[in-house]
């Protein structure tokens, strides 16, 4: 009579939260190689990768190239005849063309081969997710078998959504539950996915790994914070947030099932810390993986153009960075050492271009033209357009992306010129309003974060923190001449944008009425520039671009 093997009572999961790129096929399979073999060193039973991390995520439209799903699963299929060397096993996101469709997918992968393949069955479709466009909807999972041990595995929105995906695989016999994901970073999202998890745990009486990706992608910002929770409701481990990482839990059986005795509790930034982390990944994986060697930016002596500075630097290094001033008559002294202030406390490159006489050619040219109509806002953005114009051929002559410096205060009421200081190719501030500027430059200037390669010390000065903000297009201008004061805009911008709260409803919060209106049609009339804006870091729940996909033509306003 055979003896029945004893079910597993001890598993030792390598949860790898890394930083794919998308389309770089190679690439990505080399780094799963790589987490692996760590993951044996350390005596890891199983691999836990994140969601399409083949493929990188999210692929959009990729996934409808056929070569692609066929390199995709290539990769797989040599990473799975890999395991025959009796090292983990692996649980990897890929994109997968089957008889029902497209689906995004997960492969198991043990003793030389894929062993199980499970696919997403809710599929995102709001803010920034559009998947029921691309992939299939995939069928309800049960458990995978896993050298004994019953795994379920829910994908990312599996969890979140409420097609009972969760509560299905404990029904059919689960007895953990991983899930991959592609998470992005918003403010204060961690705390949302414990909720999320911590809801699914107890309602399927299971414990639940998540683990979440790394990196940018293009406005994404995928910020890792892998976590558990046990069935007991407590944090079973807490991975970092910004930082690529690899953590081997330890998953113990016993009478009430699995539960992970203790692991890696990291501690999670603050509001300014993260936000500042978060456009500094966001940052740094644009110009790196899009080829970028180095970058310039204009640096005018204002606060938002200090902060992208600081941001630079710390993201890319200060030999990477490049700034110019860009003075004309109506720049102040005091713009002027700030400016070189800011760049020497950072210790970057800093150049000075006046603008003085390509400006006055340009309004000689115009000179017959323009005759008998009155100097104004088209005299100040041939100024700003100038600027935008030397910036663009320092890049084409160096080979270096303009950083574009706008907040998003500044981009809702189109406060910013077309071809002017519009121009470049990524704004790591164009989600955060302009109180936010200031209070990560303030936050810049006590610390440094973890990863950043800028100088210690005060980097941005104080008198550009203390001083009103001004475009300098036009003598003693000042932002406040055609804006509200800032903390009013950006409170009735929230309102208006994040929350879609009614005109009237803002009233209520004790803003002027006509000053709510204008906010509001300044937001809508801005539209069409927004969409010729360059990319940047998405920080709330609804940026410009993939959250927010508003009408150019538009003529409706609220007025109750």
């Amino acid at each position: 009579m055979t003896a029945h093997k004893a079910a597993p009572t001890l598993l030792r999961i390598a949860v790898a939260q890394l930083n794919p790129t998308v389309g770089d096929i190679a690439g990505n399979l080399a780094k799963a190689r790589e987490a692996r073999a760590d993951a044996a060193r350390q005596g890891a039973d199983l691999l836990l990768l994140t969601e399409l991390f083949i493929s990188g995520y999210p692929p959009e439209d990729l996934v409808l190239k056929p070569a692609f799903l066929k390199a995709c699963l290539q990769a797989v299929e040599k990473l799975a005849a890999e395991t025959a060397d009796g090292g983990p096993g692996v649980v990897i996101g890929f994109p997968r063309q089957a008889k029902t469709g497209r689906h995004n997918a997960v492969a198991v992968l043990d003793g030389g081969k894929v062993i199980a393949v499970r696919d997403k069955v809710d599929l995102p479709n709001y803010g920034e997710f559009d998947e029921k466009r691309v992939f299939d909807q995939g069928e309800m999972p049960g458990p995978v078998n896993f050298r004994g041990i019953r795994i379920g595995i829910p994908i990312c929105e599996d969890i979140w959504g409420d097609l009972g995906v969760c509560e299905t695989l404990a029904e059919s016999g689960a007895e953990i539950l991983l899930s991959p994901n592609g998470s992005p970073y918003y403010r204060g999202k961690v705390d949302v996915r414990h909720q999320v998890v911590l809801k699914q745990v107890i309602e399927t009486g299971l414990p639940m790994i998540y683990a979440n990706q790394l990196g940018g992608q293009d406005e994404l910002v995928f910020d890792g914070a892998s976590f558990a929770f046990n069935t007991d409701k407590s944090l079973a481990f807490q991975m970092s947030q910004f930082e690529e990482a690899l953590s081997i839990v330890e998953w113990k059986k016993g009478d009430n099932g699995w539960h992970c005795a203790g692991g890696l509790q990291s501690r999670l930034p603050e509001r300014e810390e993260a936000d500042y982390r978060a456009c500094m990944l966001g940052f740094r994986d644009y110009v790196n993986k899009n080829g970028f060697k180095n970058v310039v930016l204009g640096l005018s002596g204002g606060i938002d153009s200090a902060i992208c500075a600081a941001l630079a630097v710390d993201a890319l290094g200060e030999e990477r960075v490049r700034t110019i001033m860009l003075p004309y008559r109506y720049t102040s002294k005091d713009s002027l050492k700030d400016a070189k202030d800011c760049a020497e406390a950072l210790g970057c490159r800093y150049d000075i271009v006046p603008i003085e006489e390509p400006v006055q050619g340009f309004l000689g040219a115009l000179a017959d033209m323009f005759e008998g109509t009155e100097t104004g806002i088209t005299e100040e953005n041939l100024q700003s357009r100038t600027r935008g114009t030397i910036l663009m051929a320092v890049s084409n002559k160096f080979g270096s992306m303009v950083v574009t410096t706008g907040n998003k205060s500044e981009m809702s009421v189109g406060y910013a010129t077309l071809y002017g200081d519009m121009n470049g190719g990524f704004n790591p501030i164009k989600d955060l309003y302009k109180m936010e500027v200031y209070g990560i430059s303030r936050w810049r200037n006590s610390t440094v974060p973890p990863g950043a390669l800028g100088p210690s010390g005060v980097v941005i000065p104080q008198n550009i923190i203390d001083k009103a903000p001004s475009a300098e297009l036009r003598p003693h201008q000042t932002d406040q001449d055609s804006l509200p004061p800032y903390p009013v805009l950006d409170d009735v911008l929230e309102c208006l944008v994040e929350k879609e709260m009614s005109t009237e409803e803002i009233v209520a919060r004790g803003h002027d009425e006509a000053t709510v209106h204008r906010i509001e049609h300044l937001l809508y009339i801005a539209e069409y520039k927004r969409r010729q804006s360059a990319p940047g870091v998405k920080i709330t729940k609804k940026n410009f671009g993939r959250d927010r996909r508003y009408p150019i033509t538009n003529r409706f306003r609220d007025r109750g």
